[in-house]
């Protein structure tokens, strides 16, 4: 049986944590509270022996005793992706919390000495961290899935001591996430029966010591030694310094007196004259001047650059990637049909419209995709991105119709339907693939050979089989039911082509085709009056001129009021008609009278009421929004300016009732900004029902996969109530049709109508169709005489089937067999069912197979702000504009040539200015393309911060420096070994960066595996600045500046440099995917391992795997976190006392010997990265020298800083007795104000809550002043 050491302290949370884990155990060790035998080597409790006397069968240490229990219980994550989940928490328990709780709680304890400084300053400290844990509990009931895992475990013993001991009421208050998920895990019946009940801390004060029986004197006064988690969490290094800054700063007022006695003695001296300030240093712009040939490899022979400039990193690379074939698929084999045992990886990009220009949302989706595929292209696999290019039937259309009109006061009709396809075609030709160019500068990887145009032959082709096959299967038909019309483009438009405009109340619009604006907004009461008699019907409307369409009334079948006018007409005041009041469910009775006039020609609701009651559909309105089939002296109006004489004519009539505001939704077209009119017109439809449901089965299988799964309920509501789809537009550009009307020149034969689907035939050619209409109605083709539709396919219709037609379907090619299915399928979440859905949908219909494995859906871009991106808020950017950099004048520049109005562009000046007041510095590509990866969660909304992507170009100067830093300490002479390896002779700062760099190389391929890019951005950002520069490229200054004194320095630097080259070399792979110009530069400036057989680039040379780097080790990452927090508390000491450049002794007093000897092993890497002059280790039982500041590093060690002799300590405490001084008079002043009779009645109740606050704070201070001067007094 299994036996598990622990402490007998109630207190002792390590033993906790292992205690509660054991519980969720099938079966649970025996529990010994004493030392586990010497013979063990266990380092601390609790320890666990999993097979009596053998030791490799025990594990020693919180994290690793509780993560074994824990994995036993089944509560370590059910997959890959809740491990690493409970993993990142664990470090969170174990770097973030239990160091600021033990310094809060400790002193309480009577464990440390009471340092009221160090304690307020950590009881800050502990709020913020809580405050992170409260928000991130926010929408959960547990920290990893849907019940306890070791996560919870974890934190909430960490939490444990201060719910007990230091978090008052009023603290709860504010923690009322955490609070809530404390209080349900330490009432688990697991918990329960460690913990027993928990009483809560009412308020902070010293605790009774509690006293351990003497067998157990050595485990109880051992304190809780913080027990880091596995380097695979991600939380980054920097916070804790972080925090304690912005703790620092809160303390400022400490310093206000000193500044004034500064500022009163500059008074004193005699007038200086003023130092001119530096100017701050702009980003420097440098060009790449070498004359390459474009395609050529860049030069890369010359030196670097002084500093990081995207202009001179991004020129010339692009070019020649592109001319070296390693975006194709082809590369690095002899055919693509050959078996790859890594398999094939192909997306398609979302085909952007041959119209548009880049905009951030193509950023993001290029940065995610390109990101993606260099990946995939990395690990071997036989990768294709394929291009392609939308026609974009309506906004094409549009911008040639607008250029044809300015340059040559033409129409489309003037130059007759094939005339101006050709001009299409030559616009396309001229400028359509500047989109292209665009991606091109994003770096993007396609295989730009393959690039596809949904109107190419090919294309084309693949259009007309699908409508031929759907059609002659029954799933394509006609009929005749309400579009969404825009008048101005004369066309029928897609659902998403149609933008909802909220208006809270009258609202006047500019609507295309009219000089005065439109009102909007408003309810028109009207009444009807009933047939033979004097009763009239009030009825209510927003469009008052469909009135004219009216073809009856309609009442609610439970409405009272209208009962006795069961079988009655009411009278048309305009139109000869009489019209029947119906009674159906539909009718609101609450809203207005309850009484609803019916336009069933000109609105959706009243349409399917028409259906129901088989009432007239009576069209009113032509293609060109004129008024048809109503009587003069509408007849020929305007749609809009019948608005008004309807309303007159009814006032006229006496039949006028009210006018008021009403709040409502225009649908206005997207295109043409026209309003959108419901119009009944025979069309093209798609049968979706089944498709719909074949998709939703898909997903609901498991089969297709959609990423992240919170779009599940999306798309099943939209598949399991999928309406046909219309696919007709009224266009000239676009695939036309391939659907002919049939007149059959037989007497025997009876003409056929347009909705009669039997008259109807499609065909690629006019002769195969010609031959179909034959054989339908038996007679000879000569006489079948043909008409084909005028109307063109939805765009949507093409990029449905874009996935296969892509790779020559329906014929057999060697491209659709290899590369269809494709892998994944990446986009917006907006464009979920209109492209996504569809493209499952006819993939299935008409290959029988799914065109994709998975979906994986990014955020939408916001502002800054949150607000969407709108060219009338000025937060529309443009990515170039990112890239190159802009001023502010050149983003009014762009305002001022868009078509939006004065006020408009009044109104985006402002928000430009707000936003960008100096405009948009060069970020360049690489720090975008990071920037956004880094924002992508997987969430619905990015809020796009410019001064963000910014930080990543300064990410970009780091890196620079850095390699140029290492490239010099390695030499001109430097070989790098031909393998990366351990030799065994590496130091414990090569063992760490070689550990952090694997756990690196962990987390990027997990991140990319479960497209978690942040986990990605986050792992090679924090290990290039946090640990390879800020940590391990400083420790080891000293090993090069003694390289030279003896043969074991010459060979430890050697170990160095090879250390630091695989650092170098790795770290560049690990970000290439993301940033692949810099990465490039760099890469191709490093020697090689392998010269003669290396890769010629980074982006075909492999990504790092977790199997070659498996130098990852738990034992070395938690040494080196405790000596960084030794470091971060020596230097943050360093700052409280303003010690800049002067080094200082530090004794390091350590709770037991194992700390003392960690000391003395990093004592070098400590006393170099904290500045110390020298770095002793000293035991709990030896004495610290006199005149030193103290703080308190983690439940295992103090920081003693010896500071006697290093400053004016009489002059400190001057200072301090002054402050002291104000301090108490400003306590005075506000206790008589406060103590005055009428202070309560007459003092607003908010004001006495500051005034106590106030009185609180001042006095906090003060006794930190009284402390910081008792502890100089003892220098004295």
């Amino acid at each position: 049986m299994a036996a598990l050491y622990v402490s007998p302290h109630p207190d002792d949370f390590r033993s906790l944590l292992a205690l509660v884990a054991a519980e969720f155990c099938s079966s649970s060790p025996q529990t010994l509270t004493e030392d586990p035998p010497a013979s063990l080597n266990a380092r601390s409790r609790p320890t666990l022996v999993l097979e009596a006397g053998k030791g490799d069968s025990v594990l020693s240490g919180a994290s690793a005793v509780a993560w074994y229990l824990a994995n036993q219980g089944k509560r370590a994550g059910v997959d890959a992706k809740q491990q690493s989940q409970v993993w990142q928490w664990l470090s969170f328990a174990d770097n973030e919390l239990t160091p600021v709780s033990c310094a809060v709680v400790f002193p309480l304890m009577g464990m440390v000495g009471v340092d009221k400084k160090l304690q307020q300053s950590s009881r800050a400290e502990l709020m913020r961290v809580l405050k992170v844990l409260d928000k991130a509990l926010e929408p959960r009931t547990f920290l990893v899935g849907e019940s306890i895992t070791l996560a919870d475990m974890a934190v909430a013993t960490a939490v444990l001591l201060p719910f007990k001991y230091v978090l008052e009421p009023s603290d709860r208050k504010v923690l009322t996430n955490v609070t809530r998920w404390f209080t349900t895990c330490t009432n688990q019946p697991q918990f329960l029966k460690v913990l027993g009940k928990i009483a809560l801390c009412e308020k902070m004060v010293p605790v009774t010591p509690i006293t351990i029986p003497p067998a157990h004197a050595k485990t109880a006064t051992a304190s809780p030694a913080v027990e880091s988690a596995d380097a695979t969490a991600n939380g980054p290094p920097k916070t804790e310094a972080q925090l304690k800054k912005e703790a620092k700063k809160k303390e400022k007022l400490e310093k206000f007196q000193q500044k004034k006695e500064m500022e009163a003695k500059k008074k004193t001296l005699p007038t200086t004259e003023k130092k001119a300030k530096p100017e701050k240093k702009e980003l420097g712009v440098i060009s790449y001047s070498v004359p390459t040939v474009p395609g050529e490899k860049k030069d890369v022979i010359s030196p670097l650059p002084d500093s990081y400039s995207p202009q001179y990193v991004e020129a010339a690379w692009y070019p020649w990637w592109e001319k070296q074939g390693f975006f194709k698929p082809e590369y690095g084999r002899k055919s693509i049909s050959e078996q790859n045992p890594r398999g094939v990886f192909m997306m398609c990009i979302p085909p952007p419209n041959v119209t548009g220009s880049l905009h951030l949302g193509h950023a993001l989706t290029n940065a995610i995709q390109d990101s993606l595929t260099r990946w995939h292209r990395m690990r071997g696999e036989t990768t294709l991105w394929n291009p392609g290019c939308d026609h974009a039937g309506i906004a094409t259309q549009v911008v040639v119709e607008k250029k044809l009109m300015r340059e040559r006061g033409m129409s489309r009709h003037d130059l007759g339907r094939e005339n101006f396809i050709q001009e299409i075609w030559k616009w396309k030709n001229e400028k359509g693939d500047r989109i292209y160019h665009q991606l091109k500068k994003l770096g993007s990887s396609l295989d730009w050979d393959r690039a596809c145009f949904t109107m190419d032959t090919k294309l084309s082709y693949a259009v007309q089989e699908a409508f031929i096959r759907m059609h002659d299967e029954g799933v394509i038909y006609r009929s005749k039911r309400l579009v969404n019309w825009s008048c101005s483009l004369n066309s029928a438009i897609s659902d998403i082509e149609v933008d909802k405009k909220e208006l809270t109340g009258r609202t006047l619009l500019p609507v295309p085709g009219y000089k005065e604006k439109v009102e909007f907004g408003v309810l028109v009461s009207f009444a009807y009056q009933v047939d033979g008699s004097d009763e009239e019907v009030i009825v209510a409307t927003t469009r008052i001129e469909t009135m004219l369409g009216d073809t009856a009334v309609a009442v609610h079948p439970d409405d009272s009021r209208y009962q006795h006018l069961k079988g009655k007409m009411v009278l048309h005041p305009f139109c000869d008609r009489k019209m029947p009041i119906v009674f159906d469910d539909f009718v609101d009775m609450g809203f207005g009278t309850g009484a609803v006039k019916i336009t069933p020609a000109h609105d959706h609701n009243d349409y399917e009421v028409g259906e129901r009651h088989n009432l007239a559909f009576i069209n009113i309105l032509d293609e060109n929004g004129l008024l048809i089939n109503v009587p003069p002296p509408f007849l020929g109006m305007k749609r809009f300016e019948a608005r008004k004489t309807v309303l007159q004519a009814l006032q006229d009539r006496g039949q006028f009732k009210e006018i008021k505001d009403n709040p409502m939704v225009v649908p206005v077209c997207s295109r043409s900004k026209d309003i959108v009119e419901p119009l009944l017109k025979p069309q093209w439809y798609v049968s979706c029902t089944d498709m719909g449901k074949q998709a939703a089965d898909a997903v609901r299988e498991g089969r297709l996969k959609i990423i992240p799964d919170h779009h599940h309920k999306t798309w099943f509501n939209w598949l399991d109530n999928i309406r046909d789809w219309c696919i007709s537009r009224q266009l000239w550009w676009g695939h036309r049709i391939p659907a002919y009307f049939i007149t059959v020149n037989d007497a025997s034969v009876k003409p056929g109508e347009d909705m009669d689907g039997q008259y109807w035939v499609s065909g690629k050619t006019e002769e195969e169709a010609r031959e179909k209409a034959a054989k339908r109605f038996n007679v000879s083709a000569d006489k079948i005489t043909l008409r084909q539709d005028e109307d063109v396919l939805d765009t949507w219709f093409s990029s449905g089937i874009f996935p296969f037609s892509i790779f020559g379907w329906p014929n057999e090619t060697q491209d659709l067999n290899v590369f269809y299915p494709g892998t994944l399928l990446e986009t917006g979440h907006d464009i979920l069912f209109f492209w996504v859905a569809r493209m499952v949908m006819m993939g299935l219909k008409l290959t029988g197979k799914l065109p994709f494995k998975e979906v994986y859906l990014h955020a939408v871009v916001r502002d800054a702000h949150g607000r969407k991106m709108s060219k009338s808020l000025g937060n529309v950017i443009d990515p170039l504009d990112v890239i190159t950099g802009i001023s502010l004048e050149g983003l009014h520049a762009l305002l001022m040539d868009s078509n939006l109005d004065p006020l408009e562009v009044a109104k985006a000046k402002q928000g430009q200015t707000s936003d960008y007041p100096n405009g948009i510095p060069e970020c360049g590509t690489d720090a975008l393309r990071f920037a956004l990866c880094a924002y992508t969660g997987q969430g619905r909304d990015i809020n796009l911060d410019v001064n963000r992507i910014l930080g990543y170009r300064h990410f970009c100067n780091k890196l620079w420096n850095a390699v140029k830093f290492a490239m010099k300490t390695l030499g001109d002479n430097f070989v790098p070994s031909e393998k990366a390896q351990l030799c065994g002779e590496e130091s414990v700062s090569d063992r760490w960066i070689l550990s952090r760099l694997s756990a690196a190389v962990g987390l990027c391929d997990a991140g990319f595996k479960a497209y978690e890019f942040p986990t990605i951005t986050t792992a090679i950002y924090n290990f290039w600045l946090y640990e390879l520069c800020d940590v391990y490229l400083e420790s080891v200054k000293p090993v090069f500046s003694k390289s030279e004194e003896d043969g074991s320095s010459q060979r430890q630097a050697l170990v160095c440099r090879q250390t630091l080259y695989t650092c170098l070399e790795v770290g560049l792979r690990l970000l290439s995917p993301l940033m692949p110009f810099v990465s490039e530069e760099l890469y191709q400036r490093l020697p090689r391992r392998r010269p003669q057989s290396d890769p010629p680039s980074i982006c075909v040379t492999p990504y790092p795997d977790t199997e070659e780097f498996c130098w990852h080790s738990g034992e070395v990452d938690r040494d080196m976190e405790f000596v960084m927090t030794v470091i971060k508390t020596i230097r943050s000491l360093r700052a409280d006392y303003n010690l800049t450049k002067t080094r200082a002794d530090c004794y390091i007093q350590c709770i037991d010997s194992v700390a003392a000897s960690l000391v003395q092993k990093y004592s070098l890497q400590i006393q170099t990265l904290s500045y110390s002059q020298a770095v002793i280790a000293l035991t709990a039982n030896q004495p610290v020298p006199g005149g030193c500041a103290v703080a308190i590093a983690s439940d295992r060690c103090t920081v003693n800083l010896m500071l006697k002799g290093l400053i004016d300590v009489e002059k400190e405490v001057a200072k301090l007795t002054t402050k002291k001084g104000d301090l108490e008079k400003q306590m005075e002043k506000l206790r008589e104000k406060m103590a005055k009779s009428d202070y309560k009645e007459k003092v607003p109740a908010k004001v006495q809550e500051q005034d106590a606050e106030k009185l609180r704070q001042s006095q906090t201070e003060l006794e930190k002043v009284k402390e910081a001067m008792d502890n100089f007094r003892k220098m004295m």
